[in-house]
């Protein structure tokens, strides 16, 4: 689905931005937890734990190409939200990676929903995310419940029945969404979500970016609407 060539040079860019310890060639240097030498509260190169957000270059041209502008995507974005609809992107959410676990015992899993405006998300893979390897997670359905736990439609505005609603969905099966390079899935912007954790030898390594219609700052602060595909292309509605 991506671009072969952009997605090679992501994942050279990705290396330019590893700390010190992390060897390319050497996969038994990627396991997790980063130490506190590597750890870093940099937003533009975050190292926690076993998640690394590589947020610099986000905005460089090529990489909105990779994702937000990739033909492809876009008009399937079209699709979902209407055509003509979107906002110019000006940049991604980068390269968002999940360090392996090796023999760590895997914890319980935990969704949760976005706090900023958006509409539609989208994951795109840039190289191999086997099942268990750090793969987006989602709990199906959630977004018709979560949708209506906030007092806005977009805005971070959950009631008291959102943390009520993420116990009783976490008790849910959850789907872990693996694939190949290439690979895209597209989210609902109140669908409950999680990193998946990684269980493999291979860094999970992913780009995002949120799509936003044109009219999103005078819709965001709106209540929820009776009918949650309001906002959506005339071919949602019709399903």
């Amino acid at each position: 689905m991506l671009a072969p060539d952009l997605m090679a040079r992501a994942r050279d860019k990705l290396w330019e931005g590893a700390p010190p310890g992390l060897i390319r060639e050497d996969p038994d240097s990627w396991t997790g937890p980063f130490t506190k030498e590597q750890t870093s509260e940099e937003t533009s190169n975050m190292r926690r734990d076993y998640h690394w957000n590589y947020r610099e270059p986000g905005n460089l041209d090529w990489m909105i190409r990779l994702l937000a502008t990739d033909p492809n995507v876009w008009h399937m974005a079209e699709q979902l939200l209407g055509e003509g609809q979107l906002q110019t992107p000006k940049g991604i959410r980068g390269i968002y990676c999940i360090m392996p676990k090796a023999k760590a015992a895997p914890l319980p899993y935990g969704c949760h929903v976005d706090a900023h405006p958006f509409h539609l998300g989208v994951v795109g893979y840039i190289d191999h995310v086997a099942p268990d390897g750090g793969g987006f997670n989602v709990w199906p359905g959630s977004h018709k419940r979560f949708y209506y736990d906030y007092h806005s439609q977009y805005a971070n505005e959950p009631t008291e029945a959102y943390k009520e609603d993420v116990a009783r969905v976490n008790k849910r099966p959850r789907v872990d969404c693996h694939g190949g390079p290439g690979d895209i899935v597209f989210w609902h912007h109140r669908i409950g979500h999680s990193a998946g954790q990684n269980l493999t030898r291979q860094i999970r390594q992913a780009v995002l970016y949120d799509f936003r219609k044109l009219d999103l700052d005078e819709t965001q602060k709106e209540p929820p609407c009776p009918d949650m595909w309001r906002d959506w292309s005339e071919a949602v509605r019709n399903l």
